[in-house]
């Protein structure tokens, strides 16, 4: 598994069409679900393609948009699943304390003992809330939430996690 290009951050999918005159159902990763629209154009994760959107209003599971060149159903159903990234450069910059889940990928995973657990591999969220991926001696998929991963320290390019009860 490579690891992605550090300078473009996923913002969003596109989940399917939304309609029959060709709108997508956008799913926005951003804090503010609307601002995936304030980044400028939107690209493909290899950046083969690019995509300008126009919002047009909140549907259920996510946002409504056109696209530049849509203009069927059929042309926005072939687009479902694909993921929109955006140059890190045109997103805000964050506090000290904040960080985008890009960077926690490839830092070291340590228990509150100090044991290495494995390096973070992945972020997923499938609904029900963020869950990270650790890959060590054994695979982990933790929720991350604050009583499991009580620290990020990406000075120090590493994670603390406090496994439930039962994982440790």
């Amino acid at each position: 598994m490579t690891k992605p290009d550090p300078s473009m951050l996923c913002v969003g999918a596109i989940s399917g069409s939304y309609g029959v005159r060709g709108e997508v159902r956008l799913k926005s990763f951003c804090a503010e679900p609307t601002a995936i629209a304030d980044y400028g154009p939107l690209f493909t994760e290899d950046g083969t393609r690019s995509f300008k959107i126009t919002l047009t209003r909140p549907v259920a599971g996510g946002l409504g948009a056109r696209i530049t060149g849509v203009a069927t159903k059929e042309e926005a159903d072939a687009l479902k699943g694909i993921s929109l990234y955006v140059a890190r450069d045109k997103l805000p910059s964050l506090p000290d304390d904040e960080y985008y889940y890009a960077d926690l990928i490839g830092l070291e995973a340590r228990d509150t003992g100090g044991a290495v657990l494995g390096k973070v591999t992945a972020m997923h969220n499938h609904g029900a809330g963020d869950l990270i991926e650790i890959a060590g001696a054994t695979s982990l998929l933790l929720p991350f939430t604050l009583a499991t991963v009580p620290m990020v320290d990406l000075a120090l390019g590493r994670i603390v996690v406090d496994p439930p009860e039962g994982l440790d």
